[in-house]
């Protein structure tokens, strides 16, 4: 945690550094991140969501108990040491049972924080703005800051019954929508600086007032929205200029830093830059199984052309028959027609077709996938054909996983060099 506790007080002397939050549940993702963390010496956050994870089993079917044994495992598997991985919850409020009471919907919250808190997650950001049955859609600040107060009080009496380092919050919800926008964009309007001062006081005064004021103290950011953002099929980078008084907010705040939201795709120049600005949390989820998917739809093809009897991309063919048979996870975010839905199922930088992965079929399809290649020595031309980037496998017998991990690495790469600025300059 000392990584996180050190953010506002290096960005104080100038020196400012930032971590990546890896925002997955893939285990071929988290294998990557833990992998170059140990190669890299570097602290490894990483993060999941209430709708992910939860104490009734979330979209993954994982408890975060089991979530925290997954990454664990990997961990060990890949010399990660235990002092170098951080659990964080990410969006923990009442959000999946928004369909509900208040009462009803906190109640599950409260559950799922203290799940979260007694597996071992310490970095939570709480987040109950949104309205519950029959209230608006979005909470003013005052109701917002008591529920994530009441959330707060549970989390610590979690962390003092579960024993360990007690929990280090990140408040605020002014953040793009979950997964990317559904539609072109032409520009963000970053968070005002009015906005973002006075969701910080109602918070202080809020946690004050309820007695939380140590609470209060372990609060690493809060999350604002800098002008990043992507959708389906574009992406905003960010525009320092326009976040420029919203940084400033920081002055006044030395304690605290943002963090940033849907930061996917950005590269790494406007990374560092948002690190540089205030926002060293840098949180990113679609572009890693983006790319995965990338590597994994060139091996389908590679398969196709070096194996006979493999098939004409059989995955690709599982998945869209996958996705078509239960379209719940992209039917409202993929607008047009069927053929332009066809397009974006596979290749909508969203990338909702990560929730499918899971699916019996999809995995079958994978391993026989990685059963198909494993040991083969791919040709240069081929490779140069489906994945040019991965030359270096040419001719070798393949280990299609380390290919697939190794091209979420080239993602995770560009983060870490924007939070290492001493890594940039070397």
């Amino acid at each position: 945690m000392r990584v996180l506790d050190e953010l506002a007080a290096l960005r104080r002397a100038g020196t400012p550094r930032g971590i990546t939050s890896v925002c997955s549940a893939h285990p071929l993702v988290l294998r990557a991140a833990l992998r170059h963390g140990a190669a890299a010496g570097s602290t490894v956050l990483i993060e999941a969501t209430c709708n992910q994870v939860n104490h009734r089993g979330g979209y993954t079917g994982m408890m975060p108990g089991d979530f925290a044994a997954l990454v664990r495992r990997i961990a060990e598997e890949e010399g990660c040491l235990s002092d170098r991985l951080v659990l964080g919850g990410d969006h923990l409020g009442p959000n999946p049972w928004r369909d509900q009471p208040a009462e009803a919907a906190m109640t599950e919250a409260e559950a799922m924080v203290t799940a979260y808190v007694a597996a071992g997650f310490r970095k939570i950001h709480l987040d109950a703005s949104m309205g519950c049955a029959g209230e608006p859609e979005a909470l003013d600040d005052a109701t917002t800051a008591g529920r994530a107060a009441r959330l707060a009080r549970v989390a610590d009496a979690a962390a003092r019954q579960a024993g360990g380092e007690m929990p280090r919050f990140i408040l605020g919800t002014e953040v793009p929508p979950p997964g990317g926008a559904d539609h072109a964009l032409d520009h963000i309007e970053p968070t005002s600086p009015k906005a973002a001062r006075r969701t910080i006081v109602v918070h202080r005064e809020v946690f004050a007032r309820e007695g939380l004021g140590d609470a209060f103290g372990r609060v690493l950011g809060f999350v604002v929205q800098p002008g990043v953002e992507f959708g389906n099929q574009n992406v905003i980078r960010y525009d320092p200029a326009r976040a420029q008084a919203l940084s400033h907010v920081l002055d006044d705040e030395p304690g605290l830093v943002f963090e940033a939201h849907s930061t996917d795709y950005q590269g790494t120049a406007p990374l560092a830059r948002l690190v540089r600005d205030g926002f060293p949390i840098l949180k990113v989820g679609p572009e890693l199984t983006f790319v995965l998917r990338e590597a994994l739809y060139a091996l389908d093809l590679i398969a196709t052309d070096l194996r006979p009897g493999y098939g004409d991309r059989p995955l690709m063919r599982v998945m869209e028959q996958v996705m078509c048979a239960s379209p719940g996870h992209w039917l409202r975010h993929y607008p047009g027609e069927p053929a332009e839905q066809h397009v974006l199922r596979h290749y909508s930088l969203s990338d909702r077709i990560r929730y499918y992965w899971p699916e019996p079929p999809a995995a079958e399809a994978v391993s026989r996938l990685v059963a198909a290649l494993r040991g083969q020595r791919v040709p240069l031309p081929l490779l140069r054909q489906h994945l040019p980037a991965a030359q270096a496998f040419a001719d070798e017998p393949l280990d299609p996983e380390a290919l697939l991990v190794w091209r979420v690495t080239q993602s995770l790469e560009a983060y870490h060099a924007a939070c290492n600025p001493e890594a940039m300059k070397g």
